[in-house]
């Protein structure tokens, strides 16, 4: 069936020239025919010629010399700077993250978001259906702030005060989301050769900026209260690390929460020492604001606190903060200045409205229901497939897994694959990524009772104790 579309002279021309370079009649560096020539070969005007060979220009196949001609390019290399081994690695790391922004699959439990039905099927979707805003009609449309929108830093404050963490105006930085957050501490504080700590298991994607930085990862044994301190202590023993990054509550992988007695002993070590921690507590808006924080016992002194919308909001929605003492953070705001500009003063609007309107808080309640409700359903079926995981303190989205002894985790992967299932194998969240580690998967709850899932876990547990 034809397509409808009409190509012009122009074009034809276009694809006859690139059509005769392909096949070696036109040389590289060859002189091609005058405008005059190639009109009259093809029946067209000059003024046409003249265009077809405009186009062959900017497609890279042809360059024009002035008085002389059109002539041939030579062909480009298709890699033309050589790879450079710490970049490899890095992306490597985040093999997993491709595969979750890239690839298709029906089903994700192995995703670290939540389901963008769970996200923008309540009170965001009636937003966006209705209004842009109440204040859209203020927006400047040149750059807004590098610090970001006062009214939304300001917000943040209160919401801060009200985790006991006490924050001036000039301490608090919007980003674009919690990796660029991170992003910045490590490009500013951080030199190629530091040592940095690290929760392990971890949030992968960290290991992969750090990698990028080329500083020295060591891995602290995550236990469901927390940093491990005794296996903290003997590293300090081996090691003078500039930042240990942790992540508090609902920890990503494991979803372990941090107690009061680790946080205090952890922070104690941090002074003792000499390094600081930057606190990473992106699911902060879900959990109690009663649950200890390293930044509210240690009131931002060597704690960078960094927090993120796009977890509870969208993941398309990327803002994010960087809370500390204002000294670092107006460098962290240079930075910012420096390689960004500015973060986006429509969706830092559109967040303050959605918070100053109510609307953020009847969204969170619907979403801690759906968490609580599947929290509690995969806890249970799980359970019943004779999985053996530890159950965090408090509900939240993720839950971390082992896999019996026996089991293939290859094998399980890439029949999940095939089935279109998404998993998330607990080897990538390790710095290591060695296999030594106990085998485990990270399992996202919203999926976690899901009846294809179940049954895919259910043959692998079944064929293991058969074998």
């Amino acid at each position: 069936m034809a397509s409808g579309k009409r190509i012009t002279q122009a074009e034809t021309i276009v694809q006859h020239v690139a059509r005769q370079i392909a096949a070696g009649t036109f040389a590289f560096g060859g002189r091609l025919p005058s405008v005059r020539q190639m009109a009259w070969d093809h029946g067209v005007s000059k003024n046409t010629a003249a265009e077809a060979y405009d186009r062959l220009v900017a497609q890279g196949l042809v360059h024009a010399r002035p008085g002389s001609g059109y002539f041939v390019n030579e062909p480009v290399s298709a890699e033309p700077f050589p790879g450079k081994p710490h970049v490899d690695a890095a992306v490597d790391i985040v093999s997993l993250l491709r595969e979750q922004l890239d690839q298709f699959y029906e089903l994700r439990p192995g995703d670290g978001r939540p389901p963008p039905s769970w996200m923008e099927g309540s009170e965001l979707r009636r937003h966006f259906a209705g209004s842009r805003g109440s204040d859209a009609e203020e927006v400047d449309y040149g750059y807004g702030s590098s610090w970001g929108y006062v009214p939304l830093r300001e917000r943040l404050r209160t919401m801060l005060m009200e985790r006991s963490i006490k924050a001036s105006l000039d301490g608090v930085l919007l980003t674009y989301g919690a990796n660029h957050a991170l992003d910045l501490i490590i490009r500013h504080m951080l030199e190629p050769g530091d040592v940095v700590f690290v929760d392990d298991p971890g949030y992968y994607p960290l290991f992969a900026k750090l990698t990028l930085a080329r500083v020295t990862i060591v891995g602290i044994r995550r236990a469901m209260d927390g940093p491990d301190l005794d296996d903290l202590a003997r590293k300090l023993g081996a090691y003078r690390p500039k930042l240990f990054f942790t992540q508090s509550q609902a920890h990503n992988p494991t979803g372990s929460a941090l107690s009061p007695a680790v946080a205090f002993g952890l922070l104690q070590l941090a002074s003792r020492m000499g390094f600081h921690v930057v606190e990473d507590d992106a699911f902060a808006d879900m959990i109690p604001n009663a649950l200890p924080r390293l930044a509210a016992l240690d009131q931002l002194d060597r704690v960078l606190y960094v927090g993120t919308f796009s977890k509870t909001l969208s993941a398309n929605l990327r803002c994010g903060f960087i809370a500390g003492k204002p000294s670092l953070v107006s460098a962290l705001a240079d930075l910012k200045m420096l390689t960004m500009v500015a973060s986006s003063d429509y969706i830092e609007r559109l967040i303050a409205h959605l918070i100053n309107s109510g609307q953020y808080l009847r969204h969170l309640r619907r979403l801690r229901k759906r968490v609580d409700d599947a929290f509690a359903r995969s806890i249970a079926a799980l359970g019943d497939l004779g999985l053996q995981f530890e159950v965090p303190r408090a509900p939240g989205f993720y839950l971390w897994v082992f896999l019996p002894e026996g089991v293939d985790e290859l094998a399980l992967h890439a029949e999940a694959v095939a089935q279109g299932i998404f998993l998330a194998p607990g080897r990538v969240f390790h710095p290591d990524r060695l296999s030594t580690h106990p085998q485990a998967m990270r399992v996202n709850v919203a999926y976690g009772a899901d009846p294809k899932f179940l049954a895919l876990m259910r043959r692998h547990v079944a064929q293991n104790k058969n074998s």
